[in-house]
């Protein structure tokens, strides 16, 4: 049961990959501290490992999403260019800094995160300026280091701040979507090899890992989500935009609310 549970994390993570452009991590983390939890993983590994392990499989989710919209013009490549220098530094220190934080803080962290992005989706109303001018190169590499950092400390591919920076920046919502794809595998290949490095000295881990990353995991998640990352992505070109933003900004409040009320030790 514990692979059937995996590849069911895998499908419904995929799609909203696809979708939502947000590689999956906000679905494959809480998704994988509750399966770890339920199979009596040990209690002081078990958020760092779902994190680890979400930002490697987020490695294949992100080629299968970031095709996807490429092939509909949804990837500005221009921008991805400056923001994945930020993306990978601010990943290699992000991981550094998740190790050394308490599994139930980094939990309840995440998800006042995932709410706070969530009210910014579904309350304020923000209007697509087609032709304004792009934020400066230093703004969009900065811009790149915040989001790398938060995102490997969260176990996400970003989209939950690459998204919604991209909008402010000018681009369409189709655009910041599939752009955000695109970011998410700097992100996940940089923050993937930080905590399997930085995990690879720590007690108590479970057979099967290297470091904090869970390979069984890995690999069923990331087959299963590699193929339904494709049919998010092609939902997310025939969907009105205003549909696509209010659906993300749902999936946020239900997971961010899930991880802030695991992390305090309510659920």
């Amino acid at each position: 049961m514990l692979y059937v549970w995996f590849v069911i994390a895998g499908a419904f993570a995929g799609v909203c990959a696809g979708l939502f452009g947000v590689g999956g991590g906000l679905i494959i983390v809480p998704a994988l501290v509750w399966i770890f939890t339920a199979y009596h993983f040990p209690p002081d590994v078990v958020t760092h490992l779902a994190i680890g392990t979400s930002l490697a499989t987020i490695i294949i989710t992100s080629i299968s999403s970031m095709t996807a919209h490429n092939k509909r013009g949804g990837v500005r490549w221009d921008i991805w260019r400056n923001m994945a220098v930020g993306l990978v530094i601010g990943s290699l220190v992000g991981a550094g800094v998740a190790e050394m934080i308490d599994g139930k803080s980094l939990q309840a962290i995440i998800g006042v995160g995932a709410l706070l992005v969530a009210i910014n989706m579904l309350f304020m109303r923000s209007k697509e300026q087609l032709g304004k001018p792009l934020p400066p190169k230093g703004v969009q590499i900065g811009a790149g280091t915040g989001i790398g950092l938060a995102s490997a400390i969260f176990g996400i591919g970003g989209g939950s701040l690459t998204v919604p920076f991209l909008n402010w920046a000018g681009l369409t919502m189709k655009q910041s979507v599939g752009t955000s794809a695109a970011c998410g595998l700097p992100i996940a290949i940089a923050g993937a090899l930080g905590f399997a490095w930085f995990g690879k000295n720590v007690e108590n881990l479970p057979p099967g890992t290297i470091g904090f990353v869970h390979i069984s995991a890995f690999l069923c998640i990331s087959a299963v989500s590699f193929v339904m990352a494709k049919v998010g992505a092609k939902l997310a070109h025939q969907l009105p935009a205003a549909t696509l933003k209010r659906a993300f900004g749902i999936l946020l409040l239900f997971v961010g609310g899930q991880l802030l009320l695991n992390g305090l030790g309510v659920l």
